[in-house]
């Protein structure tokens, strides 16, 4: 069975300390009574646990400490925070959108004030606010619960797809295996702190990068549209995501030609016109000031979204630092464009590659950015590499008895007749004692590779 990120040495358990320490350090370093200061702490106790199992397990990357780490660093953290009522200020915020969305048509507050008022996504991250609409403060109907069904949706979805789903081969013991693998990569993947950490207090980002997993996924298995509609889909849930659509269009336009990449550019416009037009022409005003301004920090309320990156540093330090930055950002955007036009990526992996350097680039010279969103680079680099190699551990699919492997076509040679009954020399054209001397005249078997 293939086992992600598996190696000679034991770096689960190197990993899984490290994992201890800096949840630890998030823990003591964050204010009293917040939500980062549960999840340290507990998410601390959760890695250590962890780590005492993988130092009792002979099998590197195993699924039990994966599923310990999980349960501790995730699980039990984001269902004591759903009881006690206590998350991340996103949560608020798209319950809110989808609020306003129902009672006024557009999810943006047209003239907001405080931070809380703002909203910085784009319309679709609306949809995870509606079942607080629906049923109240229950802790299973809040936006964080349904944050962590969209990212398992999407992340056993790709596993799926990779492993035999999809319109592929299935119920093989090579299948099961894979599975199997790609489960512990899952469970792997969201014990990771930054995924459990905003998975536990609310963040947005998980079911976006899940989507782009599985649009990952299905560009590796040459799905062009269903690749395409994915994005898409993760397009209208914030702008984190629209790279990702020039990358995975340039990567099919290589091994699909240009008709796959067009049919994943025009999967992926459909839901972001059908999403985003309808919020623009409502209020054009309100979705420019939340979506557009204050994201980037421009608005004259400052995004709570800041961290010391060179980005915020800028615009500290420098005069004119806002236009510095986003001269910077849009200068990052044209570069990474000309690579994927120069030297678009041949692999998924390269393709991932190539995005996380980009958002990369974007989350650094952001004015108004996290450290969290280190997310999306850190998975887009890890995550693909072990759906590579579980992608290739999985078995070709067997031919059926009735037919020869590759479609094989014979053709009789011009030595030989074209029927089988009197297959053999030609006669009349070389004598007889050339047939022996030669040997008996064989068919030519080309495959379907012979004729392209």
């Amino acid at each position: 069975m293939a086992r992600p990120f598996a190696g000679g040495r034991r770096w689960d358990r190197l990993v899984l300390l490290a994992c201890a320490v800096s949840a630890l350090v998030v823990g003591l370093a964050s204010p009293d009574h917040t939500s980062q200061k549960v999840w340290g702490l507990v998410g601390a106790a959760g890695y250590a646990c962890a780590a005492l199992v993988a130092a009792r397990s002979s099998t590197p990357w195993a699924r039990t400490p994966a599923v310990v780490a999980v349960t501790g660093a995730a699980a039990v953290p984001l269902l004591y925070l759903s009881v006690i009522g206590r998350a991340q200020m996103e949560v608020g915020v798209v319950e809110r959108a989808a609020d306003l969305l129902f009672s006024t048509g557009t999810p943006y507050n047209a003239a907001p004030h405080a931070v809380q008022d703002f909203n910085p996504y784009l319309p679709g991250m609306a949809i995870f606010g509606i079942p607080h609409l629906l049923f109240g403060d229950s802790p299973f109907a809040g936006a964080r619960v349904w944050f962590l069904v969209g990212l398992l949706a999407a992340v056993a979805g790709a596993v799926r797809v990779l492993t035999g789903g999809g319109g592929l081969a299935t119920g093989s013991s090579g299948t099961a295996r894979g599975a199997t693998a790609g489960l512990t990569g899952a469970l792997w993947l969201i014990a990771c702190p930054v995924v459990a950490l905003p998975l536990s207090i609310g963040g947005v980002d998980p079911p976006v990068i899940g989507l782009l997993c599985l649009a990952l996924a299905f560009t590796q298995r040459g799905r062009a549209g269903r690749a395409g509609l994915v994005v898409g889909v993760a397009a209208v849930l914030k702008w984190t995501a629209w790279p990702a659509i020039p990358v995975i269009v340039a990567v099919l336009s290589v091994r699909g030609g240009k008709r796959a990449a067009f049919r994943c550019a025009a999967a992926a416009a459909g839901p972001a016109a059908l999403a985003i037009v309808p919020a623009v022409l409502v209020d054009t005003s309100a979705f420019y000031q939340n979506v557009v301004l204050y994201p980037l920090g421009l608005g004259p309320t400052a995004s709570s979204a800041q961290s010391p990156l060179l980005g915020h540093l800028i615009v500290v330090l420098l005069p004119h630092g806002k236009a510095v930055t986003t001269a910077l950002i849009a200068l990052s955007a044209v570069g990474v464009g000309v690579s994927l036009l120069v030297r678009p990526p041949r692999s998924t992996v390269a393709a991932a590659d190539r995005l996380a350097l980009g958002l990369l680039l974007a989350i650094a010279l952001s004015p108004a950015t996290r450290i969290g969103y280190a997310i999306y680079p850190i998975v887009l680099i890890a995550w693909p590499r072990f759906t590579a190699r579980l992608s290739a551990d999985r078995p070709a699919t067997p031919h059926r008895a009735s037919e020869p492997p590759h479609h094989r076509r014979t053709v009789a040679s011009r030595l030989c007749t074209t029927t089988p009954a009197t297959a053999g020399c030609d006669a009349r054209r070389r004598p007889h004692r050339e047939h022996h001397k030669a040997g008996a005249c064989a068919r030519l078997v080309l495959s379907d590779r012979d004729f392209d």
